[in-house]
C-alpha cells in the first residue's frame, strides 16, 4: 500500500474526514485575516514563540507563569535576550523548542524531496541543548536507549530505528509528492515518531517541529501563523498523551482516536492563530 492509499484508508476511519475538513476550513479562514496582509512575518513570528511555549509545555517546562514567561521567550528567540550559559533542564527544554521552530522556518525553498536530512537537521535543533554533539541528528543504533517514556511503551530498539525511520520519511516526502489529506499525513508522521523514537531524546520537539513545517509546505497553514502546538497542549497535554497511547494500540478505533484528536489540534491552533493575528492589527502582543 503506497502513502496516498494508506491516507485514503484512514480517511475512512470513523469521525477522521469530518474534523479534517474542519480543521482545513479554520485554516483556510486564518489564511484571510486582515492582519495577513501585510504583517504575516510578525504574525508568524509570534506563532513560532507561542509554539516554542506549548510544545516546552509538552516536556514538562513550566514556561507560563513561571521566571521563563512569554515575553521572556520572545525575547530570546528575537536575539534581545541572551540564552544562560548554563541552562537548567528547563531551559534546555524550552531552547530545543525554540531552535526548532526556528529551524523549520528557516527550512524553506526546496520541497520535502530530503526528508532524512531534513529530520537530521531538526533533531540537531531540537536536541541542541539536550545532548551531546554525537549524538544530534543520528537515530539510535544498537543498544542504545530512548529515555523519553511517553505511554507508548517502550521504543523501537535500535536495530529495528533505521527501517522504521525510513518508512516516516516515506510519509514525510508525501508533501512534495501532493499526498492528502496533508493534516491526516502530519498526524501520522506525528505520532510514528512518537512511537519509534528514533533519536536518544528531544523526540517530541522533533515531531512538533516537522508538524508546523509539513503544514506550511502541504499548504493548509502557508503562513506558518497556526500555533498547533498550542492545540496539542489543550488540556495540560493530558489528551495529547492519551491520545497517542490510543495510537500506539494499532487498534482502528485507537488510530481514529489520535487522528480525530490531531485534526482538533489543527483547527485549535488555527483559532489562535487567529488571536495572534489580532494582537499583531492592534499592537498588542502581550505575555
Amino acid at each position: 500500500m503506497n502513502v496516498a492509499e494508506r491516507m485514503d484508508e484512514l480517511s475512512r476511519l470513523p469521525g477522521v474526514a469530518v474534523e479534517v475538513q474542519e480543521a482545513r476550513r479554520a485554516c483556510e479562514e486564518l489564511r484571510w485575516h486582515p492582519a495577513l496582509r501585510r504583517r504575516t512575518a510578525e504574525a508568524g513570528a509570534e506563532s513560532r514563540v507561542r509554539g516554542a511555549v506549548a510544545s516546552a509545555a509538552l516536556e514538562g517546562a513550566e514556561v507560563a507563569g513561571s521566571r521563563l514567561s512569554l515575553a521572556l521567550v520572545r525575547d530570546v528567540m528575537r536575539g534581545a535576550t541572551p540564552a544562560p550559559p548554563d541552562p537548567d533542564p528547563q531551559w534546555q527544554t524550552l531552547l530545543g523548542a525554540v531552535r526548532v521552530s526556528a529551524a523549520a522556518e528557516q527550512t524553506t525553498g526546496a520541497p520535502l524531496t530530503a526528508p532524512a536530512q531534513t529530520l537530521a537537521r531538526l533533531h540537531m535543533a531540537a536536541g541542541s541543548a539536550l545532548l551531546p554533539a554525537a549524538s544530534l541528528g543520528r537515530p539510535r543504533v544498537g543498544e542504545e536507549q530512548c529515555r523519553e517514556q511517553l505511554g507508548m511503551g517502550e521504543p523501537v530498539p535500535g536495530p529495528q530505528v533505521e527501517a522504521r525511520l525510513r518508512a516516516i520519511t516515506r510519509l514525510v516526502a508525501g508533501v512534495s509528492a501532493g499526498v492528502q489529506p496533508t493534516v491526516l499525513l502530519c498526524a501520522v508522521v506525528h505520532a510514528e515518531l512518537l512511537l519509534v523514537r528514533p533519536f536518544v531524546a528531544a523526540n517530541g520537539l522533533l515531531a512538533r517541529g516537522l508538524e508546523r513545517l509539513m503544514m506550511q509546505r502541504g499548504g493548509v497553514d502557508p503562513t506558518g501563523v497556526a500555533v498547533i502546538e498550542a492545540g496539542h497542549a489543550r488540556s495540560a497535554g493530558t489528551d495529547y498523551r492519551g491520545a497517542l497511547s490510543a495510537y500506539a494500540t494499532g487498534e482502528p478505533e485507537g488510530v481514529a482516536l489520535w487522528l480525530v484528536y490531531a485534526a482538533q489540534a489543527v483547527t485549535h491552533g488555527a483559532l489562535r492563530g487567529r488571536d495572534v493575528a489580532d494582537a499583531v492589527l492592534a499592537g498588542k502582543l502581550t505575555g
